[in-house]
């Protein structure tokens, strides 16, 4: 039977979002910021993400 947790390589993969890409969603998600609840959770989300990011250069 096969593990339930699945193998998986060790070979270095790429990662799930750039560093720019990353950036791009923050800056798009601070532009759908609003008063209504999509835009607070946006705001929110935007301002989680940003504090995760290494400051630019």
């Amino acid at each position: 039977m096969d593990s339930p947790t699945g193998s998986y390589s060790t070979s270095p993969r790429l990662p799930l979002i750039t560093l720019d890409e990353a950036r791009d969603a923050v800056r798009l998600l601070q532009h759908f910021a609003d008063d209504s609840a999509e835009g607070q959770q946006a705001g929110a989300w935007a301002a989680d993400m940003a504090l995760r990011l290494p400051a630019e250069d």
